[in-house]
């Protein structure tokens, strides 16, 4: 049996990642209660027997922790803030969990008004996309106190399954950020070799079969190379947001003093694919982009 049987949990955001982390969750047990800006998936996990609330205030006061999974920084400010925000909700002892991919000094500030209003702050940013959402075998990178992880690791039991601390409020936020600058790069480079492969003359399918245990091995090219041989692009992560990731990894790396040449160059390749009207596709969808140039 689950340990988060019976514990009131919140989620806000219903996305792609959201909706199957709010079920998986209620299979688990929790007493889950959830708010979207879409009514669509509220309805579907309300029929799931999932509670649901008009506003994420009234999930911060139904519940004892409150997991975020909404789209960018500018999103988790507006679930946080006004008199319907998180905030206005929370009292003492309660436990706000940002999941999405969010700015790193934003994020540290969000952690001192929580703590100011009696709760605590955790960045646990994900990945592992859509597939692991509904797998539960997400990869979760926490930055907090070594108390408040211990206090919801079995939610991150439920959700995901290579759990590491990575330091402090804000640590999470940074590893993911060396994530998607990693993921980034590497949709573009497998682009690129599989599309050099066509050209060709040669099946990519067969170069993407024969690369899997060498070298240019990675989870890329197994799903999302996988995607573009098959030419399936149905957002899993959609490319506009992570080009969002691309230019908050630009401005960290800005803040740090670090030059990174190949994602300021990678970063052009993405602005085009959602110049083209594309950023609704699967981040496997940038082979269009290559195919184009």
């Amino acid at each position: 049996m689950s340990d988060v049987v019976g514990w009131k949990i919140g989620l806000i955001g219903l996305g792609h990642m959201g909706k199957p982390m709010a079920r998986n969750l209620h299979k688990a047990g929790a007493m889950v209660t959830v708010s979207s800006r879409s009514p669509g998936p509220v309805e579907a996990l309300a029929a799931e027997g999932l509670a649901t609330a008009g506003t994420p205030r009234e999930v911060a006061a139904a519940s004892d922790i409150v997991i975020m999974m909404v789209t960018d920084t500018a999103s988790v400010d507006l679930v946080l803030h006004g008199s319907d925000g998180v905030i206005a909700g929370l009292s003492d002892g309660k436990t706000v969990i940002d999941m999405g991919t969010t700015k790193v000094r934003e994020t540290r500030r969000w952690a001192e008004e929580v703590i100011q209003a009696g709760g605590s702050y955790i960045d646990a940013p994900v990945s592992g996309g859509q597939v692991g959402a509904e797998q539960g075998t997400l990869s979760i990178m926490a930055g907090c106190p070594d108390a408040a992880l211990a206090r919801v690791r079995p939610i991150f039991d439920v959700l995901g399954k290579n759990i590491t601390h990575i330091g402090d409020v804000g640590a999470g936020q940074v590893a993911k950020t060396a994530n998607q600058s990693i993921v980034a790069v590497t949709l573009a480079a497998v682009a690129e070799g599989l599309t050099l492969a066509q050209r060709a003359g040669v099946d990519p399918g067969k170069v993407r079969e024969a690369l899997q245990g060498g070298f240019a091995e990675s989870r890329v090219l197994d799903l999302h190379g996988g995607r573009m041989v098959a030419r399936e692009f149905e957002p899993g992560g959609p490319a506009r947001v992570q080009l969002k990731d691309v230019d908050q990894a630009l401005e960290l790396a800005g803040q740090v003093g670090l030059d990174t040449p190949t994602l300021t160059n990678i970063q052009a390749l993405w602005q085009k694919m959602v110049d083209h009207g594309w950023g609704d596709l699967d981040q496997a969808g940038i082979i269009r982009v290559i195919e184009e140039l």
